[in-house]
């Protein structure tokens, strides 16, 4: 028997931005602006406006059509980043790209609800909460009021702690029903644009990861676009034995992978190389 949720699955998922709507007949690719100088993989790298500026050209030219800003770096062990902080470093490269970017779709990566509205009111029109609501009691009802697209990933704990032993009954199941308490709130409030993104490094083992991946597809009974953030994170570092920096053929192994399980966003940071999964898989789609 299907749940409240299951449904005939419809091939054109879409996501309402306001400005252009996206429709999800074939994968699309968000590609990563860390402005963090810790992050696992390229810290400190975008320093300067001229440089993000560049980087955001190669980006939208080699196929992203969303570009997701981030401020606070959330690996594990990271430090921590005041919001005053958070908002030096986002609003200035949200207002930047707003106003030299028209045809991108700007997200901003922020689990604190006040740092969500100040970048939509510069320019943003996608919210990516890598904390499912958890850490800011008042993000869904900020959403909401925004009426944004919102990305709902799954968390266990939080970035400090979430690696310390992460504990599962099933973990497909587990996501499921993490999932399905968040979108019923969220529905509660109004919100429908929900992308769904299944966490993976963040709360979970190497085993657990794998696991989501292979079941990737068990998410589509909620008939909402699914965001696969696979790339070179430790999840292939670790099982062959490499580095963030060495990882990108690990990284077009999983994402195609997650493709052909039904991923409609790949998040990325080497957006050529998933536009090219991306034709090719859809060849085998055809």
């Amino acid at each position: 028997m299907l749940s409240k949720f299951e449904s005939p699955q419809d091939t054109n998922k879409s996501i309402n931005f306001k400005l252009n709507d996206i429709i999800l007949d074939e994968p699309i690719i968000m590609g990563i602006l860390n402005l963090t100088p810790d992050s696992f993989f390229d810290g400190g790298t975008n320093c300067n406006k001229e440089d993000i500026i560049l980087k955001v050209n190669n980006m939208e030219y080699d196929g992203a059509q969303i570009i997701d800003i981030g401020g606070y770096s959330t690996r594990p062990g990271a430090t921590q980043v005041t919001e005053e902080e958070e908002l030096n470093r986002v609003l200035p490269i949200v207002k930047l790209i707003a106003n030299n970017f028209k045809d991108l779709t700007i997200s901003v990566d922020t689990f604190r609800s006040n740092v969500a509205k100040k970048c939509i009111e510069v320019g943003a029109t996608m919210i990516n909460d890598i904390s499912g609501g958890s850490l800011d009691t008042n993000m869904f009802n900020c959403v909401a009021n925004l009426n944004v697209p919102y990305v709902l990933m799954h968390i266990q704990g939080n970035p400090e702690n979430m690696q310390e032993n992460p504990t599962y009954n099933n973990v497909v199941e587990d996501v499921k029903n993490y999932f399905e308490e968040k979108i019923i709130q969220l529905n509660q409030l109004g919100v429908k644009d929900i992308i769904l993104d299944p966490g993976f490094g963040f709360g979970k083992t190497v085993e657990h990861n794998y696991e989501l991946l292979n079941n990737l597809d068990a998410f589509n009974c909620f008939n909402l676009p699914i965001l696969a953030g696979l790339s070179r994170k430790s999840m292939i570092t670790k099982v062959i034995d490499t580095s963030p920096d060495e990882a990108l053929n690990g990284t077009t192994v999983l994402n195609t992978i997650a493709l052909t399980k039904g991923a409609n966003i790949l998040r990325v940071h080497d957006v050529k190389e998933a536009n090219e999964c991306i034709k090719l898989v859809n060849k085998i789609n055809i």
